[in-house]
């Protein structure tokens, strides 16, 4: 039991905010199984009864189990953060292979590790009910590690904004920026980092009419979903500015292409944009396309850089409302913070590990604090 005791352990660990989800929820599930029904194959990840689609004679579907208990369940205790449609959408834990030591499909996180396990599992070399208390106490153990890192980085937070500043914007700005480029999986912090502005100023209520959507999840904004872009305000159900976060890209040709297919389903919308994290490229070439995209749609669109973003939501706020450079910086520090502490799940449902993005954030508040 202690080698799988250690392979338990490497999931755990191998989870973070781009990969391992997946897989460890994958085990659960498998050692669930098991438990239940000693005698069923958990490598036969399909089962079905319909002639169209590929299933084994005795197999099972992990699929409709993940999607109607494992997830829901994993979900609701907040042992790990998963995208609502379940893990098993994963494409590569979908192939019509059977899960065994030469799995073909591309699998990333711990991949060795789990199959390790479904061979021990399926050799009856693991107790399936000790080993799954173990690794569901792992994830309680995270999950309340994760809780108290929140409340001394949400602590932090407090004592900075307990301290007067004459420039709290520049301040502000600095340390999302600063956390935006030296966090994993930047893209999506810094999609977070957009969504939390606007979620500051919908708290000051500096929405006229209009109501900020959820943070939607990672790479949903594409035709599948309806999104337009990663921050959508809507009025009376219906889009009417949407701005798309592009961190490390500045040359946008094919997202303008792109755009296009996704205005057509939205005609409604008057304002969106591109937001690149650094100086866009090229404009002078995608000028032409802009326009186009304008005169077809009555839409205003613009490809500016973050900085140049910040400032045009701010100046916006401030013109138009009775609401400060500062009131507006410390509620979106706020709106930031908690938002990564997973404290605003109904407004910014995260599904993505924010551990280390917590952990990270917390030492650069430190840091401001400390000056």
């Amino acid at each position: 039991m202690e080698k799988d005791v250690q392979l338990l352990d490497k999931l755990v660990a191998s989870i973070t905010s781009e990969v391992g989800r997946a897989l460890v929820c994958l085990v659960i599930m498998q050692l669930s199984i098991k438990t239940i029904e000693p005698g069923q194959s958990i490598r036969l990840h399909k089962g079905g009864r319909s002639k169209k689609d590929f299933s084994w004679c005795d197999g099972i579907s992990m699929r409709s189990l993940d999607k109607h208990y494992v997830t829901p369940t994993l979900r609701k205790h907040g042992l790990v953060k998963l995208n609502a449609d379940g893990f098993m959408m994963t494409r590569s834990l979908a192939e019509n292979y059977p899960y065994s030591i030469v799995y073909k499909a591309n699998v990333r996180g711990a991949r060795t590790d789990w199959l390790l396990l479904v061979e021990d599992i399926e050799a009856g070399r693991i107790d399936t009910e000790q080993a799954l208390l173990y690794l569901i106490s792992q994830l309680i153990n995270q999950a309340a590690a994760f809780e108290g890192l929140a409340h001394e980085v949400l602590n932090s937070l407090t004592y900075l904004l307990g301290e007067t500043e004459p420039h709290v914007q520049n301040t502000v700005v600095r340390i999302i920026t600063e956390h935006i480029n030296r966090s994993g999986y930047a893209a999506r912090v810094m999609e977070i980092a957009m969504h939390s502005l606007m979620q500051a100023i919908q708290d000051l209520n500096g929405f006229a009419g209009v109501e900020l959507m959820p943070l939607s999840q990672m790479r949903s904004a594409n035709k599948k979903h309806g999104n337009i872009a990663d921050i959508e305000l809507v009025k009376d159900g219906q889009v009417v500015e949407a701005w798309d976060a592009k961190f490390g890209k500045s040359y946008l040709r094919d997202e303008l292409e792109e755009l296009i297919d996704k205005l057509s389903n939205h005609p409604e919308a008057r304002v969106v944009g591109f937001v690149t994290s650094g100086q866009p490229e090229h404009l002078d070439e995608l000028e032409s396309r802009m326009h186009d995209i304008e005169d077809l749609f009555s839409v205003q669109f613009k490809i500016i850089s973050f900085d140049e973003w910040i400032r045009f939501q701010f100046q916006q706020v401030v013109l138009e409302n009775e609401i400060t450079e500062n009131d507006l910086s410390v509620a979106w520090l706020q709106a930031y913070v908690e938002s990564i502490a997973q404290r605003r799940r109904d407004i910014a449902p995260i599904d993505e590990p924010c551990h280390h993005w917590l952990e990270l954030l917390g030492i650069i508040l430190k840091t401001y604090l400390s000056r």
